[in-house]
This record gives structure tokens, C-alpha cells and sequence, in this order.
């Protein structure tokens, strides 16, 4: 797995500069990004790009379609192994309503569904697991979506530089202590609790995702506003929760105010707690450079606890009794 993190700058270039061929539908007004797992961290990826443009955009993690498609909404549904039963659903679904469609898998049965419905359809190569897969998929639809999705080239292509810049500082070729995913993972040894402003929830969700596939150990993700009002009242007993916050280089003003609080609050009630900050930027390259850093430490915890990070044996156990 190491293996292929390490590659994952050459990776997303590579499926960005690939020959996977762009599509155009006309008078799109609802996007549905479908999705399970490591395959529903793009539509998050997805969601945040298109949060400040006048689009209405829907996630379903899930086997049902909002009410609301119709013929002029899109749904992309997203399987990186192909077989994943609640997008099959969906993209069943959709097909009886008569909405636009495309599909992303590694072959699988959404494949074969695609073909035998002449639905738009891309096969993108997977590398080992779903969520190792994660840069060659982002890129590769990053690429089919260009003139669905409005973000500029050179934003994609900074993107990829950070990338690259991040990689020489938390590949396994530096396990060294100026390793920052190395060290948030030799840290953890309870249950992390990540706090994470609106715009960086998808990063939040999937470091949460991460530790629990790679790591095999429990973790929340909390909203640090809907927090404030309700799960600050956690900490008022000892817990082995430790918590972690993601902090946006360009946060509101109003979420900056409510970090310092939150650091204040444990400080003061001895409570010791990890920040881990977004580089300067455009939206993809903050959120890709922080899933970087962040699976990186979640496969540093399994190393650390003795784990092979690639089994999901409990996954497994679900799917054959499906």
C-alpha cells in the first residue's frame, strides 16, 4: 500500500494527462454525485469544488435518489470496484427517470450494466484498493468532467504540484521526526475526534474513513460549529477520545474565532489536542493535500500497531451476506 501512496503525485498526473475522453450533457441544473466508501469520498471531493457555484449538487450514500431529479440533473455514480450494490441501485434508478448519466468504475458489474444499457460509461485502472485508487480516480474524472465541473486547469495542475511537494515530505523515503503524518500517527493511541470547518469536511470524512479501514480503530467526525452547541459537553468527563483539528488556511472569520476558543477550552481543562493546517490555495488543493497527509498517517498507525492496512475483512463479511 506504501507502495502506491508513494506514486500517488505520478498517479494523479498521469490519469489527468490520461486519453479518458470528456463529456458534455446541455441543460444540467442538478448534479447527484453516488457513491459508497473510498468511491463517496470523490462526490465529497466534488460537493466542496462546486459549493460556491450557483449548482445545485446532492450526495447519496445510499440506494435511493432524491425527489427532486429529473430530467435535467446528472447523476455520476462512482464504483471503483465495480460492484458496489447500493450504486448499482442508483444507477438502476436513474435510468428509469431518464436523467443524464455517467459511470466510473475498475470493470465489475457496473461495467457490464453500462454496456448492456448504452450508458456513458468510463473504466478507470484501481491500484490495489478503493481508497488507494483515490488519486487515479479524482484525476482521471477531473479530466471526463471538465465541462461539467468549472475549475481551471492551472488549479488542477497546482493541485498536483503540492502533491508532489507533500510526497517528499510523508513518503515512506522520510520516516524521520519531520515526517508530520508519522508524527500525528505515533500520537494517536485512543480514539481520534477531528473537528473540521464546513469547507473541509470531505477531508475530515475521509481521514475518519481512513482510520477506520487502515487502522481498524474507531473515529468521529464533528462539524466544529454543530460541535460547539452540542459535543463540546463531551469533555467535561476523562475520555481516551483525542481530538484533532483541521483548520483552513482561509476559514471564516467567525470558524477562526470559535478554533480559538476551542483551543482555550483545552488548554484550560488540560485536554491535549493536534492541529493539522491546510496549505494556501484553491479548494482541491487544500483537500487533496490534506487526504494525502492524513491516509498516510492512518497506514503510519496500522505499521506502528502491527496492522496490515489492506484487509477489510469485516467489509467483506457485509458484502457476502448481502
Amino acid at each position: 500500500m506504501y507502495g502506491i501512496y508513494d506514486r500517488w503525485p505520478e498517479i494523479a498526473k498521469n490519469a489527468y494527462n490520461s486519453n479518458v475522453i470528456p463529456v458534455d450533457f446541455k441543460n444540467i441544473g442538478h448534479i447527484v454525485f453516488a457513491g459508497m466508501g473510498g468511491s463517496g469520498a470523490l462526490g465529497d471531493i466534488f460537493s466542496s469544488i462546486l459549493s460556491k457555484k450557483n449548482v445545485h449538487v446532492t450526495l447519496v450514500k445510499g440506494y435511493l435518489l432524491p425527489k427532486t431529479v429529473d430530467s435535467n440533473t446528472i447523476v455520476i455514480s462512482t464504483s471503483i470496484s465495480g460492484n458496489t450494490v447500493e450504486t448499482l441501485t442508483v444507477l438502476d434508478s436513474a435510468k428509469k427517470l431518464d436523467c443524464k448519466i455517467i459511470a466510473f468504475s475498475s470493470g465489475g458489474k457496473i461495467e457490464d450494466y453500462c454496456i448492456k444499457n448504452k450508458i456513458n460509461y468510463r473504466k478507470i485502472p484501481q491500484h490495489l484498493s478503493p481508497r488507494a485508487s483515490f488519486t487515479e480516480f479524482l484525476y482521471s474524472m477531473l479530466k471526463c468532467l471538465e465541462l461539467i465541473v468549472p475549475i481551471e486547469k492551472k488549479d488542477i495542475m497546482d493541485s498536483i504540484d503540492q502533491l508532489k511537494k507533500l510526497g517528499k515530505i510523508i513518503s515512506s523515503n522520510n520516516l524521520t521526526e519531520n515526517n508530520p503524518s508519522l508524527k500525528l500517527a505515533k500520537w494517536i493511541n485512543g480514539i481520534p475526534m477531528i473537528y473540521y470547518p464546513w469547507g473541509l469536511q470531505a477531508a475530515a470524512i475521509r481521514f475518519k474513513n481512513s482510520l477506520q479501514e487502515n487502522g481498524k480503530i474507531h473515529a468521529i467526525a464533528e462539524d466544529i460549529l454543530e460541535a460547539s452547541h452540542n459535543g463540546i459537553v463531551s469533555w467535561e468527563k476523562p475520555s481516551i477520545v483525542q481530538p484533532i483539528l483541521l483548520e483552513g488556511e482561509d476559514d471564516y472569520l467567525k470558524t477562526k474565532e470559535r478554533w480559538e476558543i476551542l483551543k482555550k477550552y483545552f488548554t484550560e481543562n488540560n485536554i491535549d489536542y493536534r492541529e493539522v493546517h491546510s496549505i494556501k490555495g484553491n479548494i482541491l488543493s487544500k483537500l487533496i493535500n490534506l487526504i494525502y497527509l492524513l491516509d498516510y498517517s492512518s497506514i503510519y498507525h496500522a505499521v506502528l500497531a502491527k496492522i496490515d492496512p489492506t484487509p477489510i475483512s469485516s467489509i467483506d463479511f457485509i458484502k457476502k451476506n448481502l
